[in-house]
């Protein structure tokens, strides 16, 4: 037989084989079955390879060996085939150059991934640091082939004195990697679409876990050791399970996608879930959770490496002297401090009870150091001891109130939780362990979020100044400062989303009914159980009042205000949506939606803490004052009257949401309109950009400008719309260049706003603008389902100032996002002649919501048009 008629035989063997195993793990579900049979059918193809290509040299010196995963039995269905060829030395190598390149042609030919280093025996003992996998790659190595008593001095010899030359650099170096790699995922578990083998949590986090206790037996006992048997417990076994899960659905992913591909995405999270991949084949469950499982033991692996880590960290000599002798100073009797980590100085058996317990963690939130080995274990054997009697004991409140409000409070209670203390004080805490909201918005599980939310308050906490916080963050840790009860918004916050396990339809009611079973094992005082419920109650009303109202207009401040009742509540109600905002994703609090619950704040307190008349009386001051500053700006380029002349008209909202300097440059930019009836001005901020039309009124304006952006790829944040009594329409915009079009192309600025201009002018067709630009992008599969919703509000009259009728009706619109969809929306508008006088933009994910404040011919829209208006939408949308 030739060796073209071998190798089409051995891959017709490969593939009828590949075919069982896949059809055996679609039977059986077992992931580790599957890896480890397809080690077993390519150590069979290697090994007719071999024999066929190599064997009839002198094997004496030669060997080939398996390596990294394939070393391990642990072979994907569709991951790469390490091989190691290895010689005496790199005369045998040269030698057999051509063999091996035809073993290595042949593998595929039979449609096998390989990386196959040749290297001799003195080589696989250098350390290279530019090429660090290699040397990992040995600590999984397994004879195939060959010389074995060669391939034994490798293992024997080679690597164990490799190991114990170098394990410092070896285990700094790795350290590096896994942190670089942790780092471009953002280090965090928590994804919407994560990668299961690269993830923190993921397959590489297990083997990285393997490696260190490999490395550490090899250096310590010069023994080879399944890293298993001397993992830390609990976390061992609980990623020991948790590789099996993985296993299993990387095998699904691998056979579902054919080909390597490791990318968890919503719709394989789905097409998993029906297939109860990693939890019993062929039983579907709901895709949040089986992702609710995915998390937990992605948390098992990651807490296993966290602790390998750790005690792989040597400490840092510069600084351990200064830590000794603070170290002695905030030790106490009951407690010692030794790099960081809090032992025991009693027996365990003195730590029993839930007041000893927590003692503990009030230590720890106190300081910011974190338990050690052995005193969690004290931890966890407890547990089993603390049923509902000893839980309910007279100072809970007390001492759980200690761990609120030390200045690490979020370490602490995150660590009550991992070992499980948490939930046996509060078992409603447990009803959102892992749980996953799968809306493509909220990035982290429910518990996690709850937690963050405190993170996030400890850092505006910690910040040693104003300096160590971003611009607008030192705002919010000024009104930190000034609560009265800290705790309480801690309180809330721990226990603000716990409804989404218990009451999944109403989570807010839910939620309130749980906290009613803290308060009582709390004994917490009558008013603060009220503050509490408010903050919970009401959590989500800031942010959607900030989000979805004009907030610069007084009758919107005064419902808001009214309805939180008190200064020291509105500060409260205010770290909590910042907080809330803050965890749901890295992105989520922009810094331009900081800065709206910042004036939302600001506006709210300033109606609480003064009267009706000191407002107007200031109001009129500070406008005048106002002008006199613009004024100062333009110089001698415009008088008082023209001046004037220009804001008649103009909504106060006008004012207060632009500096002088910006309505200075808008004057100047109407006094160019005799020259060119459509100004625009394009700016640069720092995470988006704004875009500034200003011109006479003409039907489809607002249409017209959000079809060009549009058109462009360009994302709509927000925008405002302003007219003056002249007639003098000023439109601002700002949005996201998800492409990044005038970012890597400054010229690009330019083309946009003259494309702006000849749209306004007629110049320009928009519809053909749009054809060219959005149609040709395909529109992105849609991850979740939104159905579209239509609701109007129409504002209340002024109590102010009864004759002051409101002017414009509330359209609130939900939908999923989509390219050009404020265009669609808007242009419907305009057809039904409809203005729209403020519109406000906000995503969730995939979901929009887009409010417009719209009146026709300068009134409110009545019942009838409301009507026609929502059919009109619903059957466009």
């Amino acid at each position: 037989m030739s060796s073209i008629e071998a190798t089409a035989s051995i891959s017709d063997f490969y593939a009828r084989e590949f075919l069982r195993i896949q059809r055996n793990f679609e039977s059986t579900g077992d992931g580790t079955a599957s890896a480890r049979e397809r080690a077993g059918l390519v150590d069979g193809v290697v090994r007719m390879l071999y024999q066929s290509r190599i064997a009839a040299f002198p094997s004496e010196g030669f060997c080939l060996a398996a390596l990294g995963g394939y070393g391990r039995r642990e072979l994907f269905p569709y991951s790469d085939v390490d091989l190691l060829f290895l010689a005496e030395d790199s005369q045998l190598l040269s030698r057999l150059k051509d063999e091996v390149a035809a073993v290595s042609r042949d593998l595929w030919d039979s449609g096998l991934r390989v990386s196959n280093p040749c290297r001799s025996l003195a080589e696989c003992g250098e350390l290279r640091r530019d090429n660090l996998e290699f040397s990992i790659a040995l600590l999984d190595c397994r004879h195939l082939e060959g010389d074995a008593q060669l391939f034994a001095r490798l293992r024997e010899r080679v690597v164990p004195h490799l190991v114990a030359r170098d394990r410092a650099d070896l285990v700094r170096r790795l350290v590096d990697l896994t942190e670089d790699r942790q780092g471009k995922h953002g280090n965090t578990i928590f994804h919407l679409e994560p990668n299961l083998k690269d993830a923190p949590g993921g397959l590489r986090d297990y083997h990285v876990a393997r490696w260190l206790a490999v490395i550490f037996e090899l250096d310590e006992a010069a023994r080879w050791v399944a890293p298993e048997e001397v993992w830390p417990r609990p976390l061992g076994a609980e990623a020991s399970s948790a590789f099996e899960f993985l296993a299993a659905a990387r095998s699904f992913l691998h056979y579902r996608q054919g080909r390597d591909d490791n990318q968890l995405t919503y719709e394989l999270q789905d097409e998993a879930a029906a297939a109860g991949a990693g939890i019993k084949p062929r039983s579907a469950l709901p895709p949040e959770d089986w992702m609710r499982h995915y998390f937990r033991h992605a948390r098992s692996i990651h807490r296993l490496l966290n602790a390998l880590l750790e005690s792989a960290a040597p400490p840092r000599a510069s600084l351990y002297g200064l830590f000794q002798d603070w170290r002695s100073r905030v030790s106490t009797q009951e407690f010692s401090v030794v790099r960081g980590r809090v032992f025991l100085r009693q027996s365990a058996e003195t730590y029993g009870s839930p007041a000893a317990l927590l003692s503990m963690f009030e230590f720890c939130a106190r300081h910011g150091f974190e338990l050690s080995r052995e005193a969690e274990r004290c931890v966890t054997d407890a547990l089993p001891l603390l049923n509902e009697a000893a839980i309910r004991f007279a100072g809970l409140w007390q001492a759980f109130r200690g761990i609120l409000i030390g200045p690490y409070a979020s370490q602490a209670l995150d660590a009550m939780h991992r070992l499980g203390l948490l939930d046996a004080l509060f078992p409603e805490f447990r009803a959102i362990d892992s749980l996953v909201v799968r809306d493509f918005y909220h990035r982290y599980t429910v518990d996690a979020h709850s937690l963050l939310t405190l993170e996030n308050l400890d850092r505006l906490r910690l910040a040693k100044s104003a300096a160590a916080l971003e611009g607008w963050e030192a705002k919010f840790s000024e009104i930190l400062r000034e609560l009265e009860q800290p705790e309480l918004l801690y309180l809330a916050l721990l226990f603000h989303d716990v409804g989404k396990g218990l009451m999944p339809g109403d989570h807010v009611r839910g939620s309130l009914e749980a906290v009613e079973q803290v308060f009582d094992r709390l004994a917490l005082p009558a008013e603060d159980r009220e503050a509490v419920r408010f903050l919970i109650r009401d959590h989500l009303i800031m942010s959607a009042t900030l989000l979805r109202r004009d907030i610069f207009d007084a009758e919107t401040v005064r419902e808001f205000a009214e309805k939180i009742g008190t200064v020291e509540r509105l500060k409260m109600l205010c770290l909590l949506t910042y907080a809330d905002v803050r965890s749901v994703h890295p992105e989520a609090l922009t810094p331009w939606k900081a800065e709206m619950l910042w004036q939302l704040y600001a506006a709210s307190e300033n109606y609480l803490t003064r009267s009706l008349d000191e407002e107007r009386l200031r109001a009129g001051e500070q406008e005048e004052g106002f002008a006199a500053r613009v004024l100062e700006k333009l110089r001698d380029s415009a008088s008082p009257a023209e001046l004037s002349a220009f804001l008649e008209g103009f909504p106060r909202r006008y004012l207060l949401t632009h500096s002088p300097e910006e309505v200075a440059a808008h004057f100047q930019m109407a006094q160019g309109l005799k020259q060119n009836p459509v100004q625009v001005r394009l700016k640069s901020r720092q995470n988006f950009f704004e875009l500034t039309v200003l011109t006479r009124d003409r039907p489809f304006l607002f249409a017209s400008l959000t079809g060009t952006l549009a058109a462009w790829g360009m994302n709509i944040l927000k925008a405002d719309a302003f007219a003056n009594a002249a007639e003098t329409v000023l439109d601002t915009f700002r949005f996201a260049d998800l492409f990044r079009t005038l970012e890597l192309n400054p010229s690009e600025c330019e083309r946009l706003e003259r494309s702006v201009a000849d749209v306004l002018t007629g110049r320009a067709d928009l519809r053909e603008l749009m054809r060219g630009r959005v149609e040709s992008r395909p529109e992105p599969r849609a991850k979740v389902r939104v159905p579209t919703r239509v609701r109007f509000e129409n504002p209340p009259s002024s109590r102010s100032d009864p004759s002051r009728v409101p002017r414009s009706t509330v359209l609130e619109v939900i939908t999923h996002d989509r390219p050009g969809l404020l265009y669609q929306i808007s242009s419907t508008l305009a057809d039904l002649g409809l203005n729209i006088e403020i519109a406000l933009i906000d995503t969730e994910g995939q979901k929009v919501f887009d409010v417009f404040y719209l009146s026709s011919r300068g009134a409110p829209l009545d019942a009838k048009l409301q009507a026609v208006v929502a059919n009109t939408l619903l059957q466009k949308l």
